[in-house]
């Protein structure tokens, strides 16, 4: 199918799309036959800590651009995704199995995030007060936390996508994503649609692997991921 024949395939890191280092790959599968849709790369641990590696080099930049460019960037991936709805409704319903229409809804409550966060963006406050004691102020500021790992389940792939990246970027925080190993496809299309809409290498890192604990552990103890957010079972 053209939509499956348009998405990247392989690993995308620190604004490129490369294989995995080992050169494996992984199946993904039409739920409704069982037959193979195609493969992607299937990451290692090495993978990734190279995609942790281009997050924290891209951060210190991410979170220095101004607000209102970080605005921009989500929406003109809002206005892409909407544009493209019957195409991504296709690439989730052939990967993971939901009915068309369901898949349909999906893109449009998934696309919200980015308008919302767009909008988020620029409104990012902080605040003074008067200290208890009456002889001091109070100032508050907020700043990005740091490069964030973002972990997402097969059965909403691109809202939960959308969901966890959209506040990710607004707040000037990098991201590695790693999606579940059935349904990488919407994951790899999003990647894209952010470099489309302007997003800065480094920023956005996507891993795909069927080595979840091995990929994965190495990366919560290494010190660099100052966030982790994850949605999913066991």
């Amino acid at each position: 199918m053209t939509v499956v024949r348009d998405v990247p395939k392989q690993l995308f890191i620190g604004g490129g799309w490369q294989d995995a280092e080992s050169g494996r790959t992984l199946s993904v599968d039409d739920p409704a036959t069982g037959e193979e849709l195609c493969r992607v790369a299937d990451a290692s641990p090495a993978d990734g800590q190279l995609a942790v590696d281009a997050a924290v080099a891209a951060q210190a930049t991410w979170a220095a651009t101004a607000p209102r460019v970080r605005s921009e960037i989500l929406r003109r991936a809002y206005d892409i995704i909407i544009a493209r709805t019957e195409d991504l409704a296709l690439l989730m319903t052939l990967e993971m199995g939901k009915p068309l229409a369901e898949a349909r809804a999906e893109v449009a409550y998934g696309a919200e995030f980015f308008r919302w966060f767009s909008e988020e963006a620029v409104r990012i406050e902080g605040g003074m007060m008067t200290a208890p004691d009456g002889k001091n102020r109070l100032l508050v500021t907020r700043q990005p936390v740091g490069p964030c790992l973002l972990i997402t389940p097969w059965n909403f792939p691109l809202a939960m996508g959308t969901r966890k990246i959209g506040p990710a970027l607004a707040a000037g925080c990098t991201v590695v994503l790693k999606p579940a190993p059935q349904t990488p496809l919407t994951s790899l299309a999003l990647a894209a649609i952010l470099t489309e809409a302007g997003l800065p290498a480094g920023v956005l890192n996507i891993v795909t692997t069927t080595d979840a604990p091995g990929v994965v552990e190495p990366l919560l103890r290494g010190g660099q991921i100052r966030k982790l957010s994850f949605t999913g079972s066991t």
